[in-house]
C-alpha cells in the first residue's frame, strides 16, 4: 500500500468542490409541497391560532373544501392571499 501525500492545495480544492456540493443540494428543492392541506398544517405553515384561521374561512380571504368533517385549503390560495397582503401593505 503506497502513501500519498495530501497538500494544503488538495485540501483547498476538496473544501471548495465540497461547497459548491452542498450548496447546489441545499438550493434545489426536491419535494414538491401538496396540493391540498389540512388545517393543522395550513396553522403551522402561517403561524396562525385556529381562531385566526376560522376568520379566514368566514370572512372569504381563504377558500376551503370540506370533505366528511375535514376542511382543506389549496397550497396555491395560500400562496396568493399571503401575495395579495405583501401588495397590499
Amino acid at each position: 500500500m503506497a502513501a500519498q501525500i495530501i497538500t494544503k492545495e488538495d485540501l483547498d480544492e476538496f473544501r471548495e468542490k465540497l461547497l459548491n456540493d452542498l450548496k447546489t443540494f441545499l438550493g434545489k428543492s426536491t419535494e414538491e409541497p401538496k396540493k391540498w392541506l389540512k388545517s393543522y398544517q395550513v396553522k403551522h405553515m402561517l403561524r396562525i391560532s385556529p381562531g385566526t384561521l376560522q376568520n379566514l374561512r368566514v370572512n372569504g380571504t381563504l377558500g376551503f373544501t370540506k370533505i366528511g368533517g375535514i376542511l382543506y385549503y389549496k397550497y396555491e390560495d395560500i400562496v396568493k392571499m399571503m401575495e395579495g397582503r405583501k401588495s397590499a401593505k
